[in-house]
């Protein structure tokens, strides 16, 4: 199961079915982002595509019939209207039409009745309907998935669709399994069934002796992994700088490169990226001491032309020299970038803090050390994500009055009214999930107390928290998840001995720390085969965005929530 060969695969089978000559690629804003995931610029110009465009209602009225157009679009109303209009007056010689997900059979017809001039010679659906940013992770690119803790209808739809998506282009046919206490599980479950059902056909799929296992999960059953200090570098970059499709704006640095500004890190195009993205930020630094060192010996070396063969060395390794160059800037300001942040927001003692709140280290501490990390004036942000944690970690009524008092530093040390309202608002965006499932509490305190045992010295002051979600899938490979908390969609015994395929979804999103946990899962495992995906890949940032607006009229109550 590899997320990223399944949609090179669609793309690749695009540009060869349409035969050789020129081609353009017509897409939409999502269909960009999941081209240009896998596939560089140069790979797909190699593939004879030639000009990148995205449908629009302003699309160019320049005609360029020796083109195909490879027209690769998500099955939405508007993409159908738009590509109508651009049918019923063509701009290149013939069309090959890829829908990313199911398109209804009347969309079809009406595709059909705007081909006035018959130039659409193919219509097809390519299974690509998700953001593949690993071979075992993928995202959905929702910022949030709705108000009130309940789903917004139309993200409902968007997440059925991805995930219908990821499993059709894995050509899997999931038993479904979905978190008791979560109504938006619930939900999301009930709906992928009835597509099940309605796309019979499609999902005639052989899976062998072991049926694979589709485990729906609610990010507010773990809220304070994303709150936590990350020291991974693909997870600290977007902790820090934020991966954006990945993409790192740079352009706030003072005199910074023109070619540096906006950068890549996609692992598929950066090796030096590719070998790193799960390192600590130390082990970082000291490789990016040795590639310096290394870089200036080759650069030494290069300024030696004194024979042809110096020559003749110097034009054959120019361009690996000027990549190796551009690689090494790139990651070195990065590093420069994160260092920075360490400092500033004094984050190795933030996060020393967190862990222990997290892990219920010395808790009856825990008070007294947030108040002297507030009077050292940390960042507003920083300040109001220790208070969350103690906030979500601590349920006793004298822990109650301790979290009173701290929101009261809070106010007197004059840190900002959105964090103060935020603390409020995790509470409550964990709340109903507490009151729904009575285990929650002891399965949390259970799991926080977990090691990871083969850290020594001080790297695990920094890493001792296990996300719930690295948890649940070790409990579903060794059969000991249980089926009151997770049950199976269907009343039907379902056999639980033996997993081989898993597929993890998030509603609320994920973090790229537990993307490394499900990657760790599966090297130590090699018999079991695990993709994890969510609605979005957060950072502390977006997650309080999404926690702000998913608890958006929901006001505390002695029963617990309610909506207004």
């Amino acid at each position: 199961m590899d997320l990223i060969q399944a949609v090179k695969l669609y793309i690749i089978k695009m540009t060869e079915d349409c035969g050789p000559g020129m081609k353009v690629l017509l897409m939409d804003k999502t269909t960009t982002s999941i081209v240009s995931a896998v596939f560089s610029q140069s790979e797909i110009l190699q593939r004879e595509v030639y000009l990148f465009e995205q449908l629009t209602s302003t699309s160019s009225s320049d005609s360029m019939y020796h083109m195909k157009c490879i027209t690769f679009l998500r099955p939405t109303r508007e993409n159908i209207s738009l590509l109508c209009k651009e049918l019923r007056n063509p701009r290149y010689g013939y069309y090959y039409i890829y829908f990313s997900n199911i398109i209804s059979k009347t969309d079809i017809k009406t595709i059909a009745e705007s081909d006035i001039q018959e130039v659409v010679r193919e219509v097809q659906e390519y299974y690509a309907d998700y953001l593949a940013i690993a071979p075992h992770l993928f995202s959905l690119n929702i910022p949030s998935c709705g108000q009130c803790l309940s789903w917004d209808p139309l993200q409902l739809t968007r997440s059925t669709q991805g995930i219908i998506s990821v499993l059709l282009s894995l050509k899997k046919n999931p038993l479904i399994r979905f978190q008791a206490s979560s109504k938006m599980s619930k939900q999301l479950a009930e709906k992928i069934k009835v597509i099940f059902s309605k796309e019979e056909n499609l999902f005639n799929l052989k899976q062998g002796d072991i049926q694979p296992q589709l485990l729906i999960l609610d990010r507010r059953e773990d809220p304070v992994t994303p709150l936590l200090m990350p020291w991974s570098y693909q997870a600290m970059v977007h902790e820090l700088l934020t991966i954006n499709n990945n993409q790192v704006d740079l352009s706030h640095i003072e005199d910074i490169k023109p070619d540096l500004q906006k950068v890549l890190l996609c692992a598929e195009q950066d090796d030096l990226y590719k070998q790193n993205i799960y390192k600590n930020f130390g082990e970082i630094g000291e490789i990016m001491k040795s590639l310096i060192d290394d870089f200036k010996s080759k650069a030494k070396n290069h300024q030696k032309l004194d024979t042809i063969s110096d020559m003749k060395a110097f034009v054959e390794n120019y361009p690996q020299f000027k990549k190796m160059s551009g690689t090494v800037a790139k990651h070195v300001i990065i590093m420069e970038q994160l260092s920075n942040y360490v400092i500033k927001k004094n984050l190795l003692e933030v996060s020393e803090l967190q862990q222990q709140i997290a892990c219920d280290i010395q808790s009856s501490q825990h008070t007294l050390k947030i108040r002297e990390l507030i009077e050292k004036n940390i960042p507003d942000e920083e300040a109001s994500k220790l208070v969350m944690l103690y906030a979500l970690k601590s349920f006793s009524k004298d822990s109650n009055r301790e979290l009173t008092s701290l929101i009261q530093i809070l106010k007197s040390k004059k840190v900002a009214e959105h964090w103060i309202e935020l603390v409020h608002d995790v509470m409550k965006f964990q709340s109903k999930i507490i009151l729904d499932n009575e285990n929650t509490l002891k399965n949390a305190k259970q799991i926080t107390k977990r090691f990871y045992k083969d850290l020594k010295g001080v790297d695990n002051i920094f890493t001792q928290h296990v996300p719930l979600v690295k948890e649940l899938v070790e409990d579903l490979i060794k059969s000991r998840l249980k089926e009151e908390q997770y049950p199976f969609l269907s009343d039907i015994n379902q056999p639980t001995k033996k997993v081989q395929d898993i597929i993890v979804f998030v509603i609320g999103g994920v973090t790229y720390e537990e993307s490394m946990a499900i990657y760790n899962l599966n090297s130590a495992n090699p018999q079991v085969r695990i993709i994890l995906g969510g609605s979005t890949v957060h950072n502390s940032s977006s997650f309080l965005n999404e926690v702000k607006l998913a608890t958006f009229g929901v006001i505390k109550s002695r029963g617990g929530s309610r909506k207004l």
